[in-house]
């Protein structure tokens, strides 16, 4: 895996400039908005990316915490093939049909729907262990990185569109930068807490912070809100030239967000093995030391 790596960041490098290369030469410009909007291929891409890592840690959180307790991993196994199957179902039915938002298709919900156990089961057999917290809080480092990039890259979208740099009181604005501060929040419960239970309550965090997400997304259909409507999943059109370069400019995010959760994945267990090593010595010091003093005692 580790000649695997430096081939993977050529390929990703390659990938990242030939986005940029889509995304400032080949897309065509809006005829709207002028050439500000090729901002959208970061701007959308890093949204993405921050919201399949978000939803990881989110899994990665509740394996961790089933995890803790055996008797409760076969009940929640079928709990989440539960979710999978009868919210699959539930998105045909006509009571919930109706309740998608126009544009959205019934098939693309059921899909999400699916996704649930699907990366449940996966990352419960990739991940075991321990390994499960490392991976949520490799996911939500990255992640956070990536959401930052979406509250940078949105306001120097917004500026010349809009004539501000910040809607206030705008639900989609807001809900991402709540998330944003949720899992900001995380890292530093993560970063300066030595409770026994810090990792326990982090993971409970990234469960409440997960749940923003979805409102995030279904915000721009639920409230009124000056984002312009979602490209992919019903709400919007995009021109086709423009539709694949973006497409394109995701492809190469995830594979740059790959790279970078592998390493810091790889760090982590790094450290995590040194603050083991670190420990046992110190057991072994303080048992040598109480061997020593002892016989000390008696001659006394």
């Amino acid at each position: 895996m580790k000649r695997l790596f430096p081939i993977l960041s050529i390929v990703t490098a390659l990938l990242l400039a030939y986005a940029l290369y889509l995304a400032l030469v080949v897309a065509p410009t809006d005829a709207l908005q002028g050439d500000v909007y090729r901002i959208i291929y970061y701007h959308v891409p890093s949204a993405w990316t921050a919201f399949l890592l978000f939803f990881i840690n989110f899994i990665a959180s509740v394996q961790y915490l089933v995890s803790k307790k055996p008797s409760a991993r076969p009940p929640m196994k079928w709990i989440v093939i539960a979710i999978g199957v009868v919210g699959a179902i539930a998105t045909y039915l006509p009571p919930i049909k109706h309740q998608i938002p126009a544009g959205m298709e019934p098939s693309a919900v059921a899909t999400t729907v699916l996704l649930i156990p699907m990366f449940y089961f996966l990352i419960g057999w990739l991940f075991p262990g321990d390994r499960l917290d490392v991976l949520a809080v490799t996911t939500a480092e990255v992640g956070v990185v990536f959401c930052t990039i979406v509250l940078v890259t949105g306001p120097i979208w917004a500026r010349p569109v809009w004539g501000i740099w910040w809607a206030t009181g705008d639900i989609r604005l807001t809900s991402t930068l709540v998330l944003w501060l949720i899992y900001v929040s995380y890292l530093v419960l993560r970063r300066f807490s030595n409770s026994a239970q810090t990792q326990v309550l982090a993971a409970v965090l990234a469960i409440f912070g997960a749940l923003d997400v979805p409102l995030v997304y279904l915000s721009i259909w639920f409230f009124r809100t000056q984002h312009p409507q979602p490209v992919i999943g019903g709400g919007g059109s995009m021109d086709p030239r423009m539709l694949h370069v973006l497409l394109f400019s995701w492809l190469a995010f995830l594979c740059f967000a790959f790279l970078v959760c592998w390493s810091r994945f790889r760090l982590e267990l790094l450290e995590r093995e040194v603050e083991q090593a670190h420990a046992m010595e110190s057991m072994v010091g303080a048992d040598a030391a109480a061997h020593v003093s002892l016989p000390l005692s008696r001659g006394a």
